[in-house]
C-alpha cells in the first residue's frame, strides 16, 4: 500500500505514511514523541532512531490533535509476519482510546497477515483484546518486563 500523509485508514483520525511521505516536521514531531515517552518518561536511554523507519515497507500510524501528533505507532514487515512497535502516546493525551484506534488501523492494514509485537508485560491483557495472545517467554527490554504476543493471520 502506498501512502503519504494526506491518506486516510479506515478511521479517518489516524494518519499512515512511509518515510519517504512524512514531512520534516511531521517526522521529527513522531520521533520526539516516542523519545518523550520512552526515553525520558520511562527512562530507558536506548537508540530509538534504528533504522527500521526507513525502510520501504515500514509504515508509521498517527493520530494528531490541533495538527501535533499526540499517539504514534510503526509497522514493520518482517517477512513472514508485521510487527507493531513504538506504541506511544503523550501523556496529556492517554484515556482517549488512541492506542486502541492506531492498533485497529494497523490491524485493518495488515489484513490476512499475522502481527506480532513485544508487549509491555502490564499489557498483554489490553493487547489479548485486539486478538493477541502470549507467543513465547518473557523478557526484560531495558528492565522492563514484555511479553512476544502474535495474532495469527485470518486467512
Amino acid at each position: 500500500m502506498t501512502s503519504s500523509t494526506g491518506d486516510r485508514g479506515s478511521d479517518p483520525d489516524v494518519r499512515t505514511a512511509g518515510f519517504a511521505d512524512l514531512d520534516p516536521l511531521t517526522a521529527y514531531r513522531l520521533w520526539a514523541l516516542r523519545s518523550e515517552v520512552f526515553v525520558v518518561e520511562q527512562d530507558c536511554p536506548y537508540l530509538d532512531l534504528d533504522g527500521r523507519d526507513l525502510e520501504p515497507l515500514t509504515r508509521h500510524l498517527w493520530i494528531e490533535q490541533d495538527g501535533v501528533p499526540v499517539a504514534t505507532l510503526r509497522l514493520l514487515d518482517d517477512g513472514d509476519a508485521l510487527r507493531i512497535g513504538r506504541v506511544a502516546t503523550v501523556p496529556s493525551a492517554r484515556g482517549q482510546g488512541l492506542a486502541a484506534r492506531l492498533v485497529r488501523a494497523a490491524l485493518d492494514l495488515a489484513g490476512d497477515r499475522t502481527v506480532v509485537l513485544d508487549a509491555q508485560s502490564h499489557l498483554v491483557d489490553w493487547y489479548a483484546a485486539f486478538g493477541f495472545a502470549p507467543s513465547g517467554r518473557g523478557f526484560l527490554d531495558d528492565g522492563i518486563p514484555h511479553t512476544p504476543m502474535r495474532r495469527s493471520g485470518r486467512g
